[in-house]
């Protein structure tokens, strides 16, 4: 499982590029600024990595790049989540940027975020760059390499931390705020109990006022109703008159078949207009005057306004304000229950407690390998004697991480003893020590292909074949592309990759090819000696290819 294949359209200072991808150990060489980790950088966005507008080649509209890569059956079950298609054993990843910095991903055809690109990175891709060695410095970073050495994840601990300060920093607020709080308690609960006199309801304030209207205006309804039941059904009333046209009709329906229909019409409207009237009767017998149920409607509504007025609410709100100061008292009840609160501080701090403890012992079970795995590496990269260790220190108070600091410590030569890298570590050092690290930690990782860029800076020699062999071991197991400027290294490699860079009448461009044979002794004599025709240069090349 590896990446097969990658292709560049119009990237930085490639027109174009095709390239096909070999398993095990492939080197990438070539003058220095002839755009080496171009490669790199364009895989790097393939899997959503940020952009900008930079990458696209100058006169273009936009790049594209398209990796496609051996599809690991671990992720099979991802992409049918997220709804990309795809058969059993290819994985097409392709990103595009344009000039106006929009830039497109897809997976297997089908859209996808930025996101979901960078998920898969992990699954497939390792990558350790150049300045690998400046993380060696810094506690989170080596913090991290320790943890993912070990196989730890700190998102539990991460989440349980969070619960545990927050209900500590509620604990310490309402023990700082009891006073507070008490008088706010007896505030509010003296509000409540004014309302809860009145007892509001939601919609009651429209109902009452409705209640009114027709209350208050009860005698001109009864005059209203039995005026139109009169006009309905007097004498000279409208069913009086559909009386009179149903009569003219029906004796003369037997001659003309076509009054039938007015007829029916006729009779309808005659029966809806005595529903009517039986309506308008039964309306007027039972509507009755009720003044005193008219005072008791202005009392309540009196209530509702002399409330509402003090609150500076609209009357409808009043109910609505009654829950959202029960809501709130209760809370302030809550915190100013002190007992309640150091309860749920003392059990979110034991479930962090007993996670930072677990983190700890396997970090203390994982730091001594660690050690003794980048140690024996250090033995084989110039260091003779030098020894490696992973300090571990119990801090004060416990962070979202856990209760551990970590800090590499490094002996250059036997019989000195330890001290942190960043103090007695040269550059070169470093720069071994992090990729002994490196190393190491990619032998445990997942990742089908591994990607070394310019690790080897700072050292030379012996030490550099070293180097190479190391990648070479590595690329019995995995895929490994290592952009190097070492001709020890290269010569290491089982494929071999060269970038080279002319000049054009629309610019510099750059492409990658494959080298063999000769190709690959005149590269290696050029990086040894800056001459690819020397005959020294050559023999010294043919002799590398060959150890």
């Amino acid at each position: 499982m590896s990446l097969r294949r990658i292709v560049l359209r119009d990237f930085v200072i490639v027109p174009s590029l095709d390239l096909e991808l070999d398993q095990g150990f492939n080197v990438l060489t070539g003058e220095t600024g002839a755009g080496k980790s171009i490669l790199i950088d364009a895989l790097q966005l393939a899997l959503g990595a940020r952009a900008d507008t930079g990458v696209v080649r100058e006169g273009a509209a936009r790049c594209e790049i398209a990796a496609e890569f051996d599809a690991p059956l671990s992720l099979k079950p991802w992409l049918d989540e997220q709804g990309f298609p795809g058969d059993d054993d290819t994985l097409l990843l392709r990103r595009t940027v344009d000039t106006e910095g929009r830039s497109r991903g897809w997976i297997n055809g089908s859209a996808a975020t930025m996101t979901q690109l960078k998920t898969l990175a992990d699954h497939l891709v390792d990558i350790h760059g150049q300045h690998a060695w400046q993380s060696l410095t810094r506690p989170e970073a080596v913090r991290g390499l320790l943890d993912a050495y070990a196989g730890v994840s700190t998102s539990a601990a991460s989440a349980l931390w969070a619960e545990w300060r927050q209900k500590r920093k509620a604990l310490e607020s309402a023990t700082e705020r009891q006073n507070t709080l008490q008088q706010e308690s007896e505030r509010l609960a003296w509000q409540i109990g004014e309302l809860d006199k009145l007892q509001p309801q939601a919609g009651e304030w429209e109902e009452l006022n409705a209640q009114h209207s027709r209350l208050a205006n009860a005698q001109g309804l009864q005059d209203a109703a039995q005026e139109a039941a009169a006009a309905l059904d007097d004498d000279g009333s409208a069913a009086a008159l559909i009386h009179r046209a149903l009569g003219a009709l029906q004796a003369q329906a037997h001659l003309e078949p076509a009054f039938n229909e007015p007829i029916d019409a006729l009779q309808a409207a005659l029966a809806q207009v005595q529903d009517t009237v039986h309506s308008l009767h039964h309306y007027a017998r039972h509507t009755e005057l009720d003044p005193s149920g008219l005072d008791a409607l202005d009392q309540r509504l009196s209530q509702w306004m002399s409330l509402a007025r003090r609150y500076r609410r609209p009357p409808e709100e009043l109910a609505e304000l009654l829950a959202g100061w029960k809501k709130e008292l209760e809370s302030i009840d809550q915190a100013m229950d002190l007992d309640a609160l150091k309860a749920a501080e003392r059990q979110a701090w034991t479930a962090f407690e007993v996670e930072i403890k677990r983190l700890g012992k396997q970090r203390q079970q994982a730091a001594p390998k660690l050690s003794k795995a980048v140690t024996e590496a250090m033995q084989t990269l110039g260091m003779q004697g030098g020894r490696f260790e992973v300090a571990l220190q119990k801090m004060e108070e416990p962070q979202a991480h856990g209760w551990e600091q970590v800090e590499f410590l490094v002996a250059g030569h036997a019989g000195v003893g330890p001290k942190p890298v960043g103090k007695v570590a040269s550059g070169g050092e470093l720069s071994r020590i992090a990729l002994a690290i490196s190393v190491v930690t990619s032998r445990l990782g997942q990742a089908p292909t591994l990607i070394f860029d310019e690790v080897d800076s700072g050292i030379g020699g012996a030490v550099a074949h070293t180097v190479g062999q190391l990648l070479r071991q590595l690329g019995q197991d995995r895929q490994v592309l290592a952009v190097t400027h070492l001709p020890q290294v290269a010569a290491c490699g089982d494929h071999h990759l060269l970038v080279s860079k002319r000049q054009s009448g629309t610019g510099t461009q750059s492409t990658v090819t494959p080298i063999a044979h000769e190709d690959r002794v005149r590269e290696l004599a050029r990086m040894l000696g800056g001459n690819d025709r020397s005959e020294v240069s050559l023999a010294h090349a043919r002799e590398l290819l060959t150890a």
